[in-house]
């Protein structure tokens, strides 16, 4: 049996926790530290921030934020949000995240994905990869949250990412993102049987039966979900949760 790694993905707004449809609609839900605390007692494998205007407002994430979290959380986790520089790169890891998140600046620079490989390890370096379907069929890669096309092909650009020095890609499905109707196997799968390093299924998620597809389906490496670790029913009443342990073995 496989017990793959299952990852809740944080969106951050303006230091809120915040959870989008699409890639719009944005819903509070609350305080990120908070969920941080009730992670940990549910033992999450590990934890993703994403601040998801950082980009598009040209900042970095709060480095008093990944502080917090690194006071809080009892298990690794990432970080993302306007990484540009080496700098950034350093100046989170040292307020105790594990890895950064890398998604728009790749596409500006992809020579930084290497730069920072050499300096911090491969191991560190995510990139997050923003996938939208075509009107007519196939995949463009997204940028900007969501709001640049960046006219490049999925496939190829994980393995350029892949080539320069990703550790690891996560591949998000724009149009999946909030459904809660399962992932974009086809994508994940695209994706995964083109790399050799780990593909994170990210976009739809809404039951273990969508995880167990992801793995079995998408050759998924590992899982992450948002809206499936902080909804609750049909109604989708906020309540963080996390599936036990005992469901996480296919």
């Amino acid at each position: 049996m496989f017990r793959p790694r299952v990852i809740p993905v944080l969106l951050l707004k303006n230091l809120g926790l915040v959870k989008s449809v699409h890639f719009k609609d944005y819903r509070y839900i609350g305080d990120p530290i908070n969920a941080v605390k009730i992670f940990n007692d549910l033992k999450a494998d590990e934890l993703i921030f994403l601040d998801i205007t950082a980009s598009k407002d040209d900042r970095l994430i709060s480095l008093d934020f990944v502080k917090n979290v690194g006071d809080e959380a009892n298990m690794p986790f990432s970080v993302g949000g306007g990484i540009k520089t080496i700098h950034d790169i350093k100046q989170i890891l040292n307020s105790g995240a594990e890895k950064v998140v890398i998604n728009t600046s790749v596409f500006e620079n992809p020579g930084f994905i290497k730069e920072a490989a050499d300096v911090f390890g491969s191991s560190t370096i995510v990139v997050c990869i923003d996938v939208k379907k075509k009107f007519l069929g196939g995949y463009l890669v997204y940028t900007k949250e969501g709001l640049k096309n960046t006219g490049e092909n999925p496939v190829e650009y994980a393995k350029l990412v892949e080539e320069m020095g990703a550790g690891e890609i996560i591949i998000q499905s724009i149009d999946k993102d909030g459904t809660m109707e399962g992932y974009d196997i086809n994508l994940i799968r695209m994706v995964s049987e083109n790399v050799a390093i780990p593909v994170v299924a990210l976009g739809g998620a809404g039951s273990i039966s969508h995880f167990k597809d992801a793995i079995d389906k998408g050759l998924a490496s590992a899982i992450a979900a948002g809206s499936m670790f902080v909804y609750h029913g049909a109604r989708k009443g906020v309540l963080i949760n996390y599936p036990d342990e005992r469901e996480l073995y296919f």
